[in-house]
């Protein structure tokens, strides 16, 4: 049985953006609702389900989904996604803000976290901002930064080298299953932040209800994380 309160050290943290640190689940509906009804896709809802946590590249070029296959059609498409998605106002999630000050707090830690999300750099450099979220000091990845999106390791990897961190030293914080494996599959330590999480999530290393069930110190020059991993009422 795992202990309520769990230590772990890690050198680096990566978070997911959308489910993670901010809630843009309006937008995100808003968005699949109209794009369903565009493209005679039926119900969107098992679609925003299906997608969660992908790029939208690669949910919009599904021969499932839209089957967009003209590059040029498929570029303006995400972008009109992406903006009805801002129109939906997302905010931070709770105690997201508060985490990240932990970090941002000391020197050194600063330069230790970073945020991986499967969403375009137009859409991360608005909503980072947008939901005072703090800007890492090493920059972002976003989708137009690897060739393969989650749930392949390549955005995990690539934001464990943005940092100069062996990937294996990482903890990646995820909401989505296709994150969380390809949090999994590059080899780094993984926490389910189940907040916003929509499906189950498998084979996390820790599990937590949301953010502000986990405090951070620096210590030996390293991140040290004391999670409680106690799940609240209505948890399964």
């Amino acid at each position: 049985m795992a202990l309520p309160e769990q230590i772990v050290t890690v050198d680096a943290i990566l978070f997911d953006l959308d489910g993670t640190l901010i809630d843009s689940t309006p937008g995100v509906i808003s968005a699949w609702k109209t794009f369903a009804e565009e493209y005679k896709l039926g119900s969107h809802l098992p679609i925003v389900q299906k997608t969660h946590g992908r790029r939208l590249a690669d949910t919009l070029r599904d021969e499932t989904i839209c089957n967009i296959q003209d590059t040029k059609l498929l570029d303006s498409e995400i972008l009109r996604f992406e903006d009805l998605v801002i129109q939906g106002s997302p905010v931070a999630l709770e105690g997201a803000i508060e985490f990240l000050a932990q970090l941002d707090s000391h020197h050194d830690m600063r330069t230790r976290w970073t945020i991986v999300t499967s969403a375009s750099r137009y859409y991360a450099t608005q909503c980072i901002p947008k939901c005072e979220i703090p800007v890492p000091a090493s920059g972002f990845v976003t989708a137009d930064d690897v060739s393969e999106g989650k749930p392949k390791p390549a955005p995990y990897l690539e934001g464990a080298k943005k940092l100069g961190i062996d990937v294996t030293k990482c903890l990646v914080i995820e909401d989505a299953p296709s994150g969380m494996q390809a949090g999994n599959s590059a080899g780094a330590k993984t926490l389910a932040d189940f907040e916003n999480c929509s499906e189950e999530i498998k084979r996390p290393t820790y599990i937590i209800d949301d953010l502000t069930r986990v405090r951070v110190n620096w210590e030996n020059s390293k991140i040290r994380l004391t999670i409680d991993t106690r799940r609240g009422p209505g948890s399964d």
